[in-house]
């Protein structure tokens, strides 16, 4: 992607990209939009099970950053902006007894009136300030969706919620590792610092050229490889959960809100 294609992306504002989402217009990973808002990670399930996960994000907070929560049947997150979730994100994964069964680009047939929605916050949240400091970020150059991939970090259980971390990795130049890294630090809401830093199989991951989510990673000879904390760690707790529908956003298709990116508290 040439750098006037990426600096277009970053100039829309976070309305503009969900107008586009809800017209059908704009159906590619979000990665690099609308600079200086907060991108979210998306969980949708039923009201009886809302109040078990809500206490698997307060246990899990750098993998669950919340943002906002909506009432039960309710499609709007007025606090995050003039959304309606049924429309607003590309790409969504749709869940029964644990399994993904289909990916849909609108939610209005299977909308439920006992269904709740939670904002999580999101890493490409802190790639703009990355980016503003001239490190290049090889995802968004290659026109890529970010690598993510399941580890053996276990998260804290709440109910029916568990299972291990995923993360999401970036490759960095040694001169630069450290500068994102201290960068991301002031971004709590969208994971904050990695997880992990180095070698890859030390939290499990086998095989870095084939992540579990996302595209294949962009690595040069020398690199430093940093694994943030993701949101699509709820993912695999609602496989395990089984319940009878969940949904979720597809991984890198996220919700694009009205809140500043570096907003400290939501609470």
């Amino acid at each position: 992607m040439s750098m006037e294609s990426v600096a277009a992306r970053g100039s829309m504002s976070a309305a503009e990209v969900r107008k586009m989402i809800r017209q059908g217009r704009l159906r590619v990973p979000t990665t690099g939009f609308a600079e200086g808002f907060m991108q979210a990670n998306l969980v949708i399930l039923p009201e009886r099970h809302a109040s078990d996960f809500r206490l698997f994000c307060e246990r899990n907070p750098k993998s669950c950053p919340l943002l906002g929560v909506g009432e039960p049947g309710v499609p709007g997150l007025p606090e995050l902006g003039s959304i309606d979730i049924r429309t607003d994100v590309a790409r969504y994964r749709v869940y029964r007894s644990g399994t993904h069964v289909e990916t849909v680009e609108n939610l209005s047939d299977i909308w439920r009136d006992d269904l709740v929605t939670f904002a999580l916050g999101c890493s490409f949240s802190f790639e703009s300030a990355i980016l503003r400091a001239g490190i290049d970020i090889r995802h968004i150059s290659a026109n890529r969706n970010v690598p993510m991939y399941a580890t053996n970090l276990p998260t804290s259980p709440a109910g029916p919620f568990a299972g291990s971390t995923v993360v999401s990795m970036r490759a960095f130049r040694p001169a630069d590792a450290i500068q994102a890294i201290i960068l991301s630090e002031r971004y709590p809401l969208a994971h904050g610092a990695p997880v992990h830093i180095g070698d890859p199989a030390e939290i499990g991951i086998k095989e870095i050229n084939r992540p579990d989510y996302g595209d294949p990673p962009v690595i040069e000879p020398g690199d430093i490889l940093g694994f943030w904390a993701c949101g699509v760690t709820p993912q695999l707790a609602l496989q395990q959960a089984k319940l009878d529908l969940a949904i979720t956003h597809e991984p890198g298709f996220m919700l694009v809100t009205d809140l500043p990116a570096d907003t400290q508290s939501v609470r």
